[in-house]
């Protein structure tokens, strides 16, 4: 899993401008169904260029413009900490910025998409819990390469971002991302994209003060065009999975319920410690540890020790989601993604009551899917609002994206974003 604390401080607001991007996202982007409720750009590809907010900001050129994509995850939620298994992929909507280096120890930064001008601050001073709002996650960036010994001596950014914020698609880690990829060009630190990706989590556990795991930035640094990123969170071994769905007849669509969350509630942090209580009580390091097949007496000694039914559920649950990576990998590989959908449906329930991370408006977008014929569906991202994701016959999409747009006006609740997620490149330099 991970959905991070995005709502009060990522830039890039549901439905903003964005990322024009490259000219290699038009053909993915382009195949991107939207039912006509959706507010986010389906494509990632609207909005300003953030080269010309940097000049009208600073005035100059920037030295470069860089891109880092937010993502949805497959299966796999919450694993991650766990030292688990998780398959995300890429989106086409990307965090963008527009940078330059500085010599003098300032650091200024600005979001076209968050109210407020420029922020400056000293790389210096920069210290962990400190504040800045939105702009704590750039500013951790550079903080976490400092800390790592990287002579990082001050920059210019200007932002941009089509994410959705609070859905569940990993905007803070495609803000984060993109400035360690430039920071990492322009001061030819000679980061790996793995590496890149350590430096935005520990931007986001240590200086931000979200306890996340390391699934939402790998998949941002890494992803590629075209496949799902099956990931060992242990020791950080990737595998580019093939993932044409059209190939098979079928879209996966992305729901954003536009319930907003912030995980820096408490909440993530109870699941992670009831995880770490699990595993020390099974005497074992972490959950990644407990095969599959043992969970049933694992479960035994868990009761046996007095473990609150808690730490039961989510020992459950996690131990059950590394099963069902597994399981669509193979899924995959065999070219059968349809029989991946009762898996997302065995994961949404799981979710819903192990881990306990759903919401209303979660299940009713799934329930709805499901009835007017989805193959599958689940809450993708941390919970508590944000998206779901469907698996469904593309001759079928509309329909179902209808279904469950007229769910939620029957419910009373905002009409959902309905997007097709095309499966899109990684962070990459784009000028």
């Amino acid at each position: 899993m991970t959905e991070t604390a995005e709502q009060a401080v990522t830039a890039g607001q549901a439905g903003a401008p964005g990322s024009a991007d490259s000219a290699g996202q038009a053909g993915t982007a382009g195949r991107a169904w939207a039912s006509n409720s959706a507010g986010t750009d389906p494509a990632g590809q609207a909005g300003a260029d953030p080269a010309v907010t940097f000049t009208e900001l600073y005035g100059s050129e920037p030295a470069g413009i860089w891109a880092a994509p937010g993502r949805v995850n497959l299966i796999g939620e919450y694993t991650d900490f766990n030292d688990g298994f998780v398959m995300p992929l890429a989106l086409p909507h990307t965090a963008r910025a527009a940078v330059s280096p500085r010599k003098d120890g300032t650091l200024r930064l600005y979001s076209s998409d968050v109210p407020g001008g420029v922020v400056s601050l000293r790389v210096d001073e920069l210290a962990p819990h400190s504040g800045h709002g939105w702009a704590a996650y750039p500013a951790g960036v550079v903080w976490a390469l400092r800390e790592a010994g990287h002579l990082v001596t001050g920059a210019d950014i200007a932002l941009t971002s089509t994410v959705p914020t609070g859905a569940g698609l990993s905007s803070s880690a495609a803000l984060e991302v993109v400035t360690a990829l430039a920071l990492n060009d322009l001061f030819q630190l000679g980061l790996s994209g793995p590496e890149l990706a350590v430096v935005g989590r520990r931007a986001e556990n240590d200086f931000v003060g979200v306890p996340c795991g390391i699934m939402d930035q790998m998949a941002s640094a890494c992803c590629t065009e075209g496949h799902a990123l099956h990931l060992d969170t242990r020791d950080l071994t990737v595998r580019q999975v093939p993932f044409d769905l059209a190939a098979q007849g079928l879209t996966l669509l992305v729901v954003d319920t536009r319930v907003k969350h912030a995980l820096g509630d408490g909440a993530y942090a109870e699941r992670r410690a009831g995880c770490e209580e699990g595993a020390r009580l099974l005497g074992i390091p972490t959950l990644r540890d407990l095969p599959y097949e043992r969970l049933g007496a694992a479960l035994a000694t868990l009761a046996d020790a007095g473990a609150d039914e808690s730490v039961i559920r989510y020992v459950t649950h996690v131990v059950g989601d590394n099963r069902r990576v597994e399981q669509v990998i193979a899924l995959l590989d065999a070219g059968d993604a349809r029989a991946a959908g009762p898996v997302l449906n065995e994961g949404h329930r799981s979710l819903r009551d192990d881990l306990r991370v759903s919401c209303v408006e979660l299940d009713l977008a799934v329930a709805a899917a499901g009835e007017a014929g989805a193959l599958g569906a689940r809450m993708t991202g941390g919970g508590f609002g944000g998206s779901a994701i469907v698996l469904v016959e593309e001759a079928a999409a509309g329909a179902v994206a209808e279904a469950v747009t007229k769910a939620f006006a029957g419910a009373g609740h905002a009409a959902p974003g309905v997007f097709a997620a095309a499966p899109s490149a990684g962070a990459r330099r784009l000028r």
